[in-house]
């Protein structure tokens, strides 16, 4: 069944080549205003969804891992199931302040060299964004001394606040990465930029007890405007919360800014259990159950994409949790995506994916040939029309 589904794309994918050879080759508009590749992108992600089946991607998953950092062509993912992630993951945080690295130590030349790899491999490339505080000049992570300030950021960045300037110069920042993301013959690289995330809890500057509703929302219709403005033609918007909504549509949906700004709906929740590993895993797929599904609804209703835009199990402290908790979690709904998060290289027992020798990585490769799943060898034709 996964072959046969890598068939069917590749083919549409040479048909669509073969037909419009030139009008790809120039990188066409779409009346969207966007790349036509990007919107062929998300007209794939939703496709994906309706097949019942779905990327696997990973944070970092190519700069990193456990016992390298840097090397060329690695990645802990591909050398156990001998295939790359569908999907990689990056972080924009510390762009804003003009430093050459990222917060996790990854230059940004390097970022925009593998986002293109990772494109002329058929894949796909997501970009969250720890944006600094614009009005402490300090991270994107609340610190109990800083409250008053941490709780007047959004509205300082909005109308003529004191920060609105500067923020503006920071997201023109993103604009010229996100514009200078082009391959050698011309082609933008359409990527999916997911900035304030998580914002139903209260961690981030940007987060519930920290603004108004209102005010989150300008925050999302500023960036996005802004980077329209700045001619960013390639990006599709992320909007992703946590698990604080209990499962209450209303709720999660609350703080969305509206169709014309978003593109994909996700949730970013995690499997984790202070008490006991079997634990853990229950009240996982409690979760899945409870929130995956509202998300694919609301994805449904208001034609978007659906994702798991973060998820993991720090560590992987059961040797089957990819096919017997992971697996049944998320493959019964339609999601285009899920992305784990990273495999730290400097932080003992930081990482969600399997890597040579961990007790997990036989059942990781079960995981990789079961028929939902989807890694970069599959993903032939992603860009093409539909």
């Amino acid at each position: 069944m996964k072959k046969l589904f890598l068939l069917t794309f590749t083919v549409l994918g040479l048909l669509t080549v073969s037909c419009n050879s030139n009008q790809q080759d120039n990188d066409p508009m779409a009346e969207t205003g966007r790349t036509q590749r990007t919107e062929n992108l998300l007209a794939s992600l939703k496709e994906l969804s309706a097949q019942d089946k779905f990327m696997f991607g990973h944070q970092d998953d190519v700069v990193y891992g456990i016992g390298w950092v840097g090397d060329s062509a690695r990645s802990d993912v591909k050398s156990v199931c001998g295939d790359y992630p569908a999907l990689l993951g990056f972080d924009l945080g510390r762009l804003e302040t003009g430093s050459s690295k990222n917060l996790d130590g990854v230059d940004f030349d390097r970022i925009r060299q593998e986002i293109i790899n990772q494109y002329e491999r058929g894949g796909v490339t997501s970009l969250s964004w720890h944006c600094y505080n614009p009005l402490s000049d300090r991270q994107s992570w609340v610190e109990d001394s800083l409250l008053d300030v941490e709780s007047t950021t959004v509205a300082s960045i909005l109308g003529e606040g004191e920060t609105h300037d500067k923020f503006i110069s920071w997201l023109d920042l993103v604009a010229q990465f996100l514009n200078s993301l082009e391959t050698a013959d011309g082609v933008k690289v359409p990527v999916i930029f997911r900035p304030w995330h998580e914002h139903t809890g209260s961690w981030f500057w940007w987060g519930q007890n920290n603004c108004t509703t209102d005010d989150y929302k300008a925050l999302w219709r500023l960036t996005v405007d802004r980077l329209r403005e700045q001619g960013v033609v390639n990006a599709l918007y992320a909007y992703s919360t946590g698990t604080e909504s209990g499962g209450d549509p209303d709720k999660f949906m609350e703080r969305y800014p509206g169709d014309d700004y978003i593109d994909l709906i996700g949730l970013d929740f995690y499997c984790a259990s202070p008490n006991s590993e079997e634990e853990a895993c229950a009240q996982y797929l409690e979760k899945a159950e409870k929130h995956v599904s509202m998300v694919c609804q609301l994805a449904k209703e208001h034609g978007k994409a659906a994702a798991v835009t973060e998820t993991g199990y720090e560590g992987i402290k059961t040797s089957d949790w990819w096919t017997k908790t992971l697996l049944p979690a998320v493959a019964q709904y339609p999601i285009s995506y899920l992305l784990v998060w990273r495999n730290a290289h400097d932080k003992e027992g930081h990482f969600y994916a399997p890597y040579p020798g961990h007790s997990s990585a036989s059942d990781f490769v079960n995981f990789y040939k079961d028929e939902h799943t989807l890694f970069a060898g599959d993903m032939n034709g992603l860009y093409e029309a539909k």
